[in-house]
């Protein structure tokens, strides 16, 4: 008897409680049209923020281009996030008599070819004459990693640091 007298007793006193800080607020006096309550969506649909369709074109490297001697990690990392649909634009010499040491860009299928600059299983999506004038482009066009590399000389552009790779996400507004 003595625990439902107390359960009793507490139940009557949160509510005292609850009327206390409610009537406390000036939109309670004002009737249950004014409550704001604003975490009660019950009257609005729930929507989920749409994505943004638009894209950026960025070019690797900056101003520096594509070409050796230039930390590409670094630079992706201080330029992401990159988003779904942004396109990265490869700018680099096509060979000639003062160019010697072409690039090209190549795509990994895997973080472990990448980290070993193997080239066997990678795809050559630029060769070394279609980086110049506007550059090379490539869209961020599907949701995974993407592992880039230099594949000239055997792999060594690779092997000295000229690679990165990049994650698309979505743009929410």
């Amino acid at each position: 008897m003595a625990l439902i007298r107390t359960q009793l007793l507490l139940l009557i006193t949160i509510i005292i409680i609850l009327f206390a800080f409610g009537s406390s607020n000036p939109d309670f006096q004002k009737g249950p049209q004014n409550w704001k309550f604003e975490f009660n969506y019950t009257n609005e649909p729930f929507t989920y923020p749409k994505p943004v369709q638009g894209s950026r074109r960025i070019i690797v490297g900056g101003s520096d281009n594509w070409r050796f001697g230039f930390n590409y990690t670094e630079w992706a990392r201080t330029n992401a996030p990159f988003f779904f649909n942004d396109t990265l634009v490869f700018k680099f010499d096509p060979p000639s008599e003062t160019n010697i040491h072409p690039h090209s860009v190549y795509l990994f299928p895997s973080l472990w070819s990448f980290l070993r600059c193997d080239l066997r299983w990678a795809k050559r999506v630029a060769n070394t004459s279609q980086g110049g004038g506007e550059g090379f482009e490539f869209a961020l066009n599907k949701w995974k990693p993407y592992y880039f590399a230099c594949g000239e000389s055997n792999g060594f552009h690779c092997q000295s640091g000229m690679k990165f790779f990049v994650m698309p996400t979505f743009r929410w507004y």
